[in-house]
């Protein structure tokens, strides 16, 4: 199976798995009662699907009554027909963002960081400061929710990684990788604080996530970087794209006011 299809599968293995997760037609809706960011909630169409716009409609309705964002994210070649049934819809596209995975044999050692030191959070403290050091590096302001710190004691807890980087003891960068399936695991949720950027803290966080992640036995851990400065950090320690994934969504529904 090519890996951009693996990965797919991957993302949508665990979308069916989420204790919230919806079916509407031919969609998979990863729903997050307890965390409104609008990368937590997203639908994944089915392999080749055609949706009709009865369809459509019954996912747009779906995500309104949950006042969330009618999303998707998914590989284009999964699932073709898709894109112009949404953009005909009144779908907007967000991005077309890689897809990146690596492989053990393909992981290069990052360069040290003074002071940096990376484990995985244990107290409800630690998971508090990872969870904060992440909504506030996704744009997030004040306290988070509660779905990042849920989610990252579903990862330590569940067969995943959970992780937590300080330097002199302040909390510098969080990240996770999701509980493997099939081997594949996917690296998310990696954020640095604002005042500990540009320092190598990601390229360290990102190589300890996925050096643990294999050494739980992945044998592939995939991810998707936010911007082309992102990527060249991850191509640095042994990442290389294999695919691009779209993310597209609509906007308030006009007849809210």
């Amino acid at each position: 199976m090519p890996m951009d299809v693996e990965v797919q599968v991957h993302a949508r293995t665990l979308a069916l798995r989420s204790p919230d997760h919806l079916r509407i037609g031919p969609f998979t809706v990863r729903y997050n009662p307890g965390w409104s960011l609008k990368y937590a909630n997203y639908a994944i169409p089915d392999q080749d699907a055609e949706p009709t716009a009865e369809d459509l409609d019954a996912l747009i309705a779906a995500f309104r009554e949950r006042d969330r964002m009618p999303r998707l994210e998914y590989l284009p070649g999964w699932a073709p027909a898709v894109e112009p049934a949404l953009l005909a819809a009144g779908f907007t596209v967000e991005d077309r963002a890689p897809v990146m995975a690596c492989a053990p044999a393909d992981l290069l050692p990052p360069k040290p960081v003074d002071s940096l030191v990376i484990a995985e959070p244990v107290t409800d403290a630690e998971f508090d400061a990872a969870a904060l050091v992440q909504h506030h590096g996704y744009g997030g302001t004040g306290e988070p929710e509660g779905g990042e710190a849920a989610w990252l004691r579903e990862a330590a807890g569940g067969g995943g990684v959970a992780a937590l980087a300080t330097v002199d003891g302040v909390p510098a960068g969080a990240g996770g990788c999701s509980v493997p399936v099939d081997g594949l695991s996917e690296l998310t949720g990696l954020a640095v604080a604002a005042a500990f950027r540009r320092r190598g803290i990601g390229a360290a966080l990102c190589a300890h996530l996925t050096t643990t992640a294999f050494e739980l036995g992945c044998r592939v851990v995939w991810l998707e970087p936010g911007d082309a400065d992102v990527e060249r950090i991850y191509a640095g320690i042994g990442y290389r794209r294999v695919g691009e994934k779209l993310n597209i969504s609509l906007g308030p529904d006009p007849a809210a006011g």
